[in-house]
């Protein structure tokens, strides 16, 4: 059966009340749970950026959830670090804890003013970084000189259960890549045929593990204020091509914003008033074969989103499930 998790967007919402937000969450009916791990926001009206890996001893101490990020080693973490990071979770808190481990954005990762690299060798050097974290998961002393150098390096405090690392893509050539080393696979909803190419690229190449979706959604009590915020706090998000990952400043994704509609953003996220339309849009998303949905409410106020989607999506879900 498909599990329902929360998305946490530390782009949007201060880490003290994102707290908050994923308590809640739990307590509403949500299985589990993902966040972001961003420097900055996507734009100036989100207005937030708290240190995602404080945040998750946090919410993964005062919630049985379990827990992941996404999250870009090599350019702002060394992956060195990277991997102790990720050991001390999944030592502290055993099976509940996940990394997707991305290439990056350029609006994350300029901040160390070292080059911003073009995208093979961004993709190159996460390859790099994902074979030093999982040999250090191992327990074995690395020295790597590449994309990242790395002189001796080894972890002390290991999990018994090593943590899932899982292959964030949006694209189909990324799934397939990713495919070789991905202990799951997570992706962000796109048109249904677009999500079929992603699941299938991915298991043809010898993807294994779980299929994750993080859905974007906009829900109110009317369809004006639904669409009101989509509009407001995720219009940033919808740029196409590859001008999401080269853009440097939530001041330069404010000003390209500025050119989107709202019609791109409903091609992007999920708008509705309606209760029981969201219900059948996620339903039909868990057809294509996904195993963990991640709902993202595109909002700042989580609070009624919580309550509403806990007492009547959640439970119409997992009785169409129950039934099919």
């Amino acid at each position: 059966m498909t599990r329902i998790g929360f998305h946490a967007s530390h782009e949007q919402v201060s880490p003290r009340r994102l707290l908050r937000d994923v308590q809640h969450a739990e307590q509403a009916g949500f299985d589990m749970a993902m966040c972001s791990d961003h420097f900055a926001p996507w734009s100036a009206r989100q207005g937030h950026s708290g240190y995602t890996w404080a945040w998750l001893g946090a919410a993964l101490a005062t919630t049985d959830l379990d827990l992941g990020c996404v999250t870009a080693p090599g350019q702002r973490y060394h992956p060195a670090v990277h991997a102790q990071k990720i050991a001390t979770l999944a030592l502290m808190f055993p099976g509940r804890f996940w990394a997707a481990l991305g290439s990056g954005e350029a609006l994350n990762e300029h901040v160390t003013g070292e080059r911003w690299p073009a995208k093979e060798e961004r993709t190159r050097r996460l390859e790099e970084c994902v074979d030093v974290i999982r040999r250090l998961l191992d327990g074995q002393e690395v020295s790597h000189d590449g994309l990242v150098r790395v002189d001796r390096a080894r972890l002390w405090d290991l999990p018994e259960q090593a943590p899932l690392l899982i292959g964030p893509a949006v694209s189909v050539a990324s799934a397939a890549r990713v495919a070789a080393w991905a202990d799951g696979l997570v992706t962000i909803n796109q048109p249904a045929d677009t999500l079929r190419e992603v699941v299938a690229a991915y298991r043809d190449n010898g993807g294994r593990g779980r299929l994750s979706l993080q859905v974007h959604l906009s829900w109110a009590e009317t369809e004006d204020e639904a669409d009101k915020i989509a509009f407001e706090q995720w219009r940033t998000n919808v740029i196409g091509g590859n001008v999401p990952w080269e853009l440097a400043t939530p001041a330069e994704f404010d000003a390209v914003g500025e050119h989107v509609t709202m019609d791109s953003v409903r091609r992007s996220a999920l708008v509705s008033a309606d209760p029981a339309q969201h219900a059948g849009w996620l339903a039909d998303l868990a057809d294509l074969g996904f195993d963990d949905l991640y709902l993202h409410f595109v909002g700042q106020e989580q609070e009624a989103f919580i309550d509403k989607f806990g007492a009547s999506v959640l439970p119409e879900l997992r009785e169409e499930k129950a039934r099919s």
